[in-house]
């Protein structure tokens, strides 16, 4: 498995392409990415990781910002540049971000892979959203793992 974080450039990705989406909130949200890239080691594929190494929780969230908007952009191309996108919504943070990018994947037919633990705040919101479309939600971060390693799997026989 190629892992790539943010902000490297991405170039010629083995496929398929995952984005890894989800809580991020640094302090408060467990490293799920961390969990996810030592589960998937041995596949084939390309983990896309926004889960920065050198974030500096000082920057301004706006758009005139560089680092910023840097950031911004390197999610938006990785989910509109991946064939799955990964979810994980950490039920000890708000993550609106996260619920952002839910909607943009969907508006992009991604295919999604979702795991919404009990008691994140607006589990409701997800459990509608997915079933509207079809998708199941997974309840824990082990779930999501599996998910992603069955989808790997497949992936492997049928470009084999």
């Amino acid at each position: 498995m190629n892992i790539v974080t943010a902000p490297e450039i991405l170039r010629g990705p083995e496929k398929p392409l995952v984005f890894l989406a989800g809580s991020i909130e640094m302090n408060t949200a467990i490293r799920w990415q961390d969990e996810v890239i030592k589960n998937l080691v041995h596949y084939s594929g390309t983990l896309l990781n926004p889960r920065r190494t050198a974030w500096d929780a000082s920057w301004k969230q706006v758009a005139s910002n560089p680092k910023f908007k840097e950031q911004v952009t390197w999610e938006l191309n990785g989910i509109e540049q991946s064939d799955y996108v990964a979810f994980y919504f950490d039920p000890r943070t708000k993550s609106p971000v996260t619920l952002l990018e839910l909607g943009l994947a969907l508006g992009l037919n991604k295919r999604i892979i979702i795991a919404c633990p009990n008691g994140y705040w607006r589990k409701g919101n997800v459990d509608i959203l997915a079933s509207r479309n079809s998708m199941i939600v997974h309840n824990s971060l082990s779930d999501l793992i599996r998910a992603l390693q069955a989808v790997l799997t497949k992936h492997r026989k049928e470009t084999s």
